[in-house]
């Protein structure tokens, strides 16, 4: 799977703010994404992004 800094994307579970859009602020083996909702940054493993990721966001 092809992700790339800049990208938004619709994961699996919701942020506890309710929006389940991320935009990917940095890639490699851990991905930093910012909640689109609240604007919270969270570290994620590469692993659980994969997992947990269910489509592009159309801007």
């Amino acid at each position: 799977m092809k992700f790339e800094v800049g990208q938004v994307i619709k994961m699996k579970k919701a942020h506890p703010c309710g929006a389940n859009e991320w935009e990917i602020t940095r890639v490699g083996a851990d991905f930093k994404l910012v909640c689109r909702g609240c604007g919270r940054e969270v570290m994620l493993p590469r692993t659980a992004v994969e997992r947990g990721y269910r489509g592009d966001i159309n801007n």
